[in-house]
């Protein structure tokens, strides 16, 4: 009898891996392109960031500077950006040197922060929904994803109108003694949460009674429309357990560079510096440059980035309303979450695949970001970082459902 093959004896797939096929990001944008629909899918913007910002990436190019390989822990003058926009924006002091660490995007930085910091059996707690990087970086390290949901609340219950909080009770309930580490996001994707002063130091205090690191996603932190970002690493206790990442895609609308940093302890920029280097060991040298003069843009850059999203924000949000949509606050982001039901829908997996012969209009199912999927059902997200007049016209089709 001839022997089995390799392939036969087990999947060629990683079976860490096995859950996770092609992203719906992929297979919801080339929908749009087989479809010719608007892709409000995908939160990339539909225009680039500023001139003068560009320019500097083409003056390093042309001047020889990020051509061959960086230093690893990313060029001087970026790490000092980095650490300068802590200090101004949120009193946090990091040295460039050691405490700082450039990477490929927010993406690596979360894959090398859980690989680093997480072994096999280690609990890691996430806000559910969550990116979808998130479970597949926890489960290449080897570690068991726990999902703490953020829940919708009504208009009766919320002022401000219906939008996703966080549980601070389940939140606690879900720690237990082989939780390793919190994995927070805010502002948070795809709900367009913004937590709060007073839930930033519940959890903060609940990370130092029960000795827990924490990463935090903080790639939108200049993109709040209701409220304000605090750095989870700015409350009492929290310096010394967290990484805080971020990036300039989001902030800069130069999503392809992918240009990401970390800010943490020594201790802890070295442990994830051990695992970014086995990664892409270093990445977008040209680019780094211009990020670091980006970070020095003046206050004014920042302010009207975000009011030309608030303002974006709400045209699409009125579109969707007047569309029959349940629409939920986002406070901040790229992204908008709206609820189907009341278009006597309720499976948002359906709806979206169906929607760009519907209407013209391709969006995401919420369903993709939850473990629990059937609480992730019927929620769709759309992004509203697209030039106004796609928006306009992305409303108009949608009118047509209603």
């Amino acid at each position: 009898m001839a022997a089995m093959t390799s392939t036969e004896r087990r999947p060629l797939l990683n079976r860490r891996l096995a859950e996770f096929g092609t992203t719906i990001f992929a297979e919801m944008s080339a929908l749009a392109v087989k479809t010719g629909a608007i892709n409000l899918g995908q939160g990339f913007p539909d225009t680039d960031g500023p001139e003068s910002v560009r320019e500097a990436a083409v003056r390093a190019l042309r001047d020889g500077r990020g051509n061959q390989y960086p230093p690893g822990p990313g060029i001087p003058e970026l790490r000092e950006a980095v650490a300068e926009h802590q200090a101004k924006r949120y009193a946090l002091t990091y040295d460039p040197d050691r405490e700082v660490l450039v990477t490929a995007g927010a993406t690596e930085a979360l894959a090398a922060s859980l690989l680093a910091l997480v072994e096999p059996g280690d609990e890691v707690i996430a806000l559910e929904p969550y990116y979808d990087s998130y479970a597949a970086s926890i489960a290449l390290a080897g570690g068991t994803r726990v999902p703490v949901t953020l829940r919708p609340t009504t208009a009766e219950d919320d002022s401000d109108g219906p939008r996703f909080r966080l549980d601070l009770d389940e939140l606690r309930d879900a720690v237990t003694d082989r939780t390793r580490l919190l994995l927070l996001n805010t502002p948070h994707n795809p709900t367009g949460t913004v937590l709060t002063r007073d839930e930033l130091a519940a959890i903060a205090e609940l990370a130092v009674e029960r000795d827990l690191l924490v990463v935090t996603d903080e790639v939108y932190e200049h993109l709040v429309f209701d409220g304000e970002h605090i750095p989870l690493a700015s409350f009492p206790g929290m310096r010394e357990r967290t990484v805080t990442i971020s990036s300039a895609g989001k902030t800069f609308s130069f999503t392809g560079w992918k240009v990401g940093w970390v800010t943490a302890t020594p201790e802890l920029v070295t442990a994830v510096r051990s695992a970014k280097q086995f990664l892409t060991f270093v990445s977008a040298g040209p680019f780094q440059y211009a990020v670091a003069e980006a970070l020095a843009l003046p206050d004014s850059y920042f302010h009207d980035l975000r009011e030309d999203l608030r303002a974006k924000r709400d045209l699409l949000a009125a579109g969707l309303t007047d569309a029959g949509f349940g629409v939920h606050r986002a406070q901040g982001t790229y992204f908008i979450t709206t609820d189907i039901r009341p278009l006597g829908e309720s499976d948002g997996f359906a709806f979206c695949r169906s929607l760009p012969e519907r209407a013209g209009v391709v969006a995401v199912p919420n369903a993709v970001f939850y473990d629990h999927k059937d609480a992730g059902a019927p929620f769709v997200r759309f992004a509203f970082c697209k030039r106004e007049h796609v928006l306009t016209e992305a409303v108009t089709r949608l009118a047509g459902l209603r």
